[in-house]
């Protein structure tokens, strides 16, 4: 696969400037044996991949070969060129956004430049995270409902012990709460706050039925939608200074480059 190559991985670890831990372990709500490890970084890609005939979008690492699950102490890593990663925080993907509010202990590697991103975040947030964190949170109903290719999980063994897919249900309910709290507040609280860390919990181990998953997700849709026009952030993020401080960053990124070259280090 192109993504995982030595050469997008050369890339990847040259040009790192924030790499963290996000998923279930960031988020506060693993369950004993379940969960694998899940990490997201950001590069500044080389000069020929931005202006020349390259191209970098993102370098995948996984501890288990393409097609076969990640299981327990597994690793999962994803590192996202900075302009595509820029591209899908202005938008409001819920997943790419973990990097800005992640605690320090959780980041494993972050320079100047990743810590001016964290320091962004009001001007990467906008209310198009509402409508963004809605789409995920219907995607996953859809899926514990069996909506999507009509089937109800790709984890047969949690139906078994369950009744239903527990982790397609978290996931539904966790949306909804983040997404009413980035709404409300601008900020995301890592790991979950209670009381919804332990009942998030409870609803992956099968101590809350599927109907009371539904019920919880039905409650913070209707929040989410009433904040779309409620909301105090603003309708749209700050494009025109993302545009400026990218161009800015990539350049400084690759002076700094360059001269640690021209020193021999």
């Amino acid at each position: 696969m192109k993504h995982s190559s030595a050469e997008f991985a050369r890339i990847a670890e040259q040009g790192t400037i924030l790499r963290c831990q996000v998923g279930s372990g960031v988020h506060g709500i693993t369950v004993a044996d379940q969960d694998d490890r899940d990490e997201m970084g950001i590069c500044v890609e080389p000069p020929e991949y931005v202006i020349g005939l390259g191209s970098f979008e993102q370098y995948i690492y996984r501890t288990r070969p393409e097609g076969v699950r990640s299981g327990p102490g597994d690793l999962d890593l994803t590192v996202y060129s900075l302009r595509k990663w820029m591209r899908l925080a202005l938008d409001g993907n819920p997943t790419v956004l973990l990097p800005l509010f992640v605690p320090e202990r959780e980041i494993t590697e972050i320079t100047d430049l990743g810590r001016e991103l964290r320091g962004a975040a009001g001007r990467i947030l906008s209310r198009r995270v509402g409508h963004r964190f809605l789409g995920y949170l219907c995607a996953q109903r859809d899926s514990l409902l069996g909506r999507r290719g009509g089937r109800h999980t790709n984890r047969p063994e949690l139906v078994e012990l369950h009744g239903f897919d527990t982790k397609f249900a978290y996931h539904m309910v966790r949306l909804g709460v983040q997404g009413v709290e980035l709404l409300e507040t601008g900020r995301l609280t890592l790991p979950m706050p209670e009381p919804w860390a332990t009942w998030l919990r409870e609803l992956r181990r099968g101590e809350h039925t599927r109907q009371e998953a539904l019920e919880a997700a039905a409650d913070l849709e209707d929040r989410l939608t009433a904040l779309l026009t409620a909301a105090h952030l603003a309708e749209a993020p700050q494009s025109a200074w993302a545009d400026t401080w990218l161009v800015d960053a990539y350049q400084r990124h690759w002076r700094s480059r360059a001269a640690l070259a021209a020193a021999g280090r």
